[in-house]
């Protein structure tokens, strides 16, 4: 259970998305700085990672956030902020833009199934290698 000011809470989000036309571009140093990139979103937006898989052509990100932020706010945040960050920071050395495409999924998961959440992200992360 986490708080805030006003609320007690277990609220965890299964959130995916994948790159414009499903290309396979998040992989080696794209992924690496992607992945980076949604950390660094999760901290200055005060929510916690939970498990993050990055793979050639999707993202499952399992993210805990307190109730005031709608899961559609979640998934603009680490789409919009993550491709307006790596686009500045690099497309300019690789030539590569990230662009991610227009819809997403969003699950919830509560204290008991987030294990389970958690078990099936890492499964499928293996299961791509």
């Amino acid at each position: 259970m986490k708080t805030t000011r006003h609320a007690t809470y277990n609220l965890n989000y299964h959130i995916v998305w994948i790159p414009k036309y499903r290309e396979s571009v998040l992989a080696g140093d794209v992924a690496t700085r992607v992945r980076d990139i949604l950390h660094e979103i999760a901290d200055e937006k005060g929510l916690e990672i939970i498990d993050l898989t990055v793979q050639p052509d999707h993202i499952h990100l399992f993210v805990s956030s307190p109730p005031k932020h709608a899961p559609s706010l979640l998934a603009n945040w680490f789409k919009g902020i993550s491709s307006r960050k790596y686009n500045h920071r690099h497309a300019d050395h690789d030539g590569e833009k990230i662009k991610w495409a227009r819809g997403y999924y969003a699950g919830t998961a509560g204290h008991v199934s987030s294990e389970t959440v958690e078990k099936y992200i890492q499964r499928h992360e293996e299961d791509e290698q």
